[in-house]
């Protein structure tokens, strides 16, 4: 939202009734925002410029009141315009750091404290995803005998994440012919993306000298290429990690279990709210999607504030969800300081 849109007096009326609207959750009123912000106009020239701002879009009178409320499009002038974003107390930020451990902890345990944390510290419902994996880099492949009939087999993956894939077999095999398989796979396979290697395995295999059990083992990875080297994890592209709903109970937007009943019913269907927060993740720094903006229609009463964290090459999600009026000063702060934690603890 461009400064051009509104005069220097409309944005700090704007920035007043926000500030008061998120602070009491009740309309602003002229009177109101004249003895709280001092913004040295009297009463009815406050009037007026928020008639003027309601006009434009910006407020709304809810019902029969004499107060106005943000609409989207407020929200939306503010963190893009009016914004200052409070730097992280550093109570927060020790809480942060001591919560989330070290990085020898798996990185679902790391992820799922972080947004446990952050939803605590911002009074929003935390949320997380694993790194993108379809460009992460295999870094080597280890083939575990559990039966006759079954292998493990292990992907080790830059970044640190790790992904276990049984592979069925017709008999037994010979460990020399095991370990001819693990070798050529890691010679030929290793350094590359799982894309690259879904695509192209059989062009990367199809030369291969190896005896005959071997040879067998090596076309069933050829053939089941497309579920060996999937790229979803366990935690993966539509696996979401949540904090506690519980946290929201007590806002005034949640007094109405409807609500808070369709945000429950968005947490049920992870492919639907990963691909929301996927969305919001696919530009650098912290992104902003506030109410209407949203494409899916469960979303629509809600912001969800979203920032990457880096894990080496690879790229995941840190954010929360909650109500329009939420303090996006702090909440912004929070969001950018946990992805940059996440960052450093998952190099």
């Amino acid at each position: 939202m461009s400064r051009v849109e509104l005069s220097k007096r409309e944005r700090r009326v704007l920035e007043a009734v926000i500030q008061s609207y998120v602070e009491t959750a009740e309309p602003a009123g002229s009177r109101t925002l004249s003895r709280r912000f001092g913004l040295g106009v009297s009463p009815a020239t406050i009037r007026n410029t928020m008639s003027d701002l309601e006009e434009k879009g910006f407020l709304f009178h809810p019902h029969t009141s004499a107060g106005r409320v943000p609409t989207n499009k407020a929200y939306r002038a503010y963190v893009d315009a009016l914004i200052n974003p409070a730097p992280v107390a550093s109570v927060e930020r020790d809480r942060l750091a001591e919560v989330l451990g070290s990085s020898d902890s798996p990185i679902e345990t790391i992820l799922r404290r972080a947004a446990q944390s952050l939803g605590i510290l911002t009074q929003e419902l935390g949320v997380a995803m694993g790194p993108r994996l379809s460009t992460s880099l295999l870094r080597s492949l280890d083939l575990v005998r559990v039966s006759d009939e079954r292998l493990l087999m292990v992907l080790a993956l830059e970044g640190g994440a790790v992904r276990t894939v049984f592979v069925e077999i017709a008999g037994s095999i010979a460990e020399s012919a095991l370990a001819e398989v693990t070798k050529v796979l890691n010679e030929r396979l290793a350094g590359l993306t799982l894309e690259e290697i879904r695509t192209s395995v059989g062009l990367r295999l199809r030369d291969s000298v190896a005896v005959r059990d071997a040879r067998e083992l090596l076309n069933i990875f050829v053939q089941e290429a497309e579920a060996l080297f999937d790229e979803k994890l366990s935690l993966g592209e539509d696996h979401v990690l949540l904090g506690q709903a519980s946290v929201l109970a007590d806002q005034p937007e949640f007094a109405a279990a409807d609500r808070m009943r369709r945000l429950l019913e968005l947490t049920e269907r992870p492919q639907a709210l990963a691909d929301a927060l996927r969305k919001r993740g696919e530009t650098s720094g912290i992104s902003i999607t506030i109410g209407t903006e949203h494409d899916d229609e469960r979303l629509r009463d809600f912001t969800v504030v979203t920032a990457e964290y880096h894990a080496g090459s690879l790229a995941g999600v840190i954010g929360v969800i909650g109500p329009t009026r939420m303090p996006y000063e702090k909440v912004i702060s929070l969001v950018n300081h946990t992805s940059q934690l996440l960052s450093e603890l998952l190099p």
